[in-house]
């Protein structure tokens, strides 16, 4: 690793790890990403500690004087995976942010890779579809189907949604800073806001390997907060999108509802009205959404 401490270079680049209660392998992290990126051009790594209770903060502390490039970034209290990125990103000077995880889950060996990859684009990520990848089988079940509503809302595939390691423009996260969230939905929403945006986005196919130490997903309560992060960020970019297979449902609703009044019952009933009416409602809701939507874009 090379640092502006050191060499007195501007870094090219920042490496953000976010870190809570990892003493088990937030140094052998450290140790792989300065072998990793030896050869690499002018950057800095940036250990964002969100208010570890075990042995992690003496250990980069300690990390610290065997790496005078290395910074580190205490929070006091645990604020959230994505607050810590976000902590990260403000203290980082490179142009471009790299991140990756401290539990030695992530192929930090390519790292360098993806970052010569996002020279001239907006964000390269990770995708967890390589060889040699050891997924939950509970946390994949819900994830087949979020990355078909993902893909849906983007217009395009998404091959992994939540990816966290990942390269993009500093300049392009603080685009949305204002809506991305403090907790592990961070990476969901800015795959989402960037695609949605049409920015320049690729994904390349990468391993996953078991992580060391206690996982700190916990896979109803995440996935239930990755819905509505995902329902958030598509009604913000894409309202059309996000709510028009509600709108259409409830036509065909209606329709059916409709045939059924009229050919066996020989009268419209109020679950037709109904039906049809919210179908209304929820047409206008969309079409509001999205002139506001052109008009704050168009600025």
């Amino acid at each position: 690793m090379s640092a502006e401490s050191e060499t007195g270079d501007v870094p090219t680049f920042s490496v953000i790890v976010p870190c809570f209660n990892e003493q088990a392998s937030i140094e052998a992290t450290i140790a792989e990403l300065d072998r990793a990126l030896a050869e690499a051009p002018p950057h800095e790594v940036i250990v964002v500690n969100d208010g570890s209770v075990d042995a992690s903060a003496s250990i980069l502390e300690r990390l610290v004087t065997q790496y005078p490039q290395l910074r580190v970034v205490h929070h006091p209290l645990n604020r959230g995976y994505g607050a810590a990125l976000k902590t990260g990103i403000r203290q980082a000077h490179g142009e471009y942010i790299a991140i990756t995880d401290a539990d030695g889950t992530y192929p930090n060996e390519r790292l360098g890779e993806l970052v010569e990859l996002c020279r001239g684009r907006d964000m390269v990520v990770g995708a967890r579809v390589g060889e040699n990848v050891t997924y939950s089988k509970v946390r994949a079940f819900p994830k087949f189907f979020l990355k078909r509503w993902v893909s849906y809302i983007a217009r395009r595939p998404v091959p992994d949604i939540n990816s966290g390691m990942r390269v993009f423009r500093k300049d392009v996260s603080e685009r949305f800073f204002g809506i991305l969230p403090d907790g592990f939905s961070f990476t969901i929403t800015i795959t989402l806001a960037t695609l949605t945006n049409f920015l320049d986005v690729i994904f390349v196919p990468i391993g996953y390997a078991k992580r060391t130490g206690k996982s700190h997903i916990k896979p109803v309560r995440d996935t239930v907060r990755f819905i509505k992060i995902i329902l958030r960020t598509g009604v913000y970019f894409a309202p059309v999108r996000a709510f028009f297979p509600v709108f259409a449902g409830l036509m065909a609703m209606g329709t059916v509802s409709l045939g059924y009044d009229v050919f066996l019952l020989e009268n419209i009933t109020d679950k037709t009205v109904m039906l049809y009416l919210f179908a209304l409602n929820i047409g206008m809701f969309i079409l509001i959404a999205d002139m506001i939507d052109k008009r704050l874009g168009s600025r």
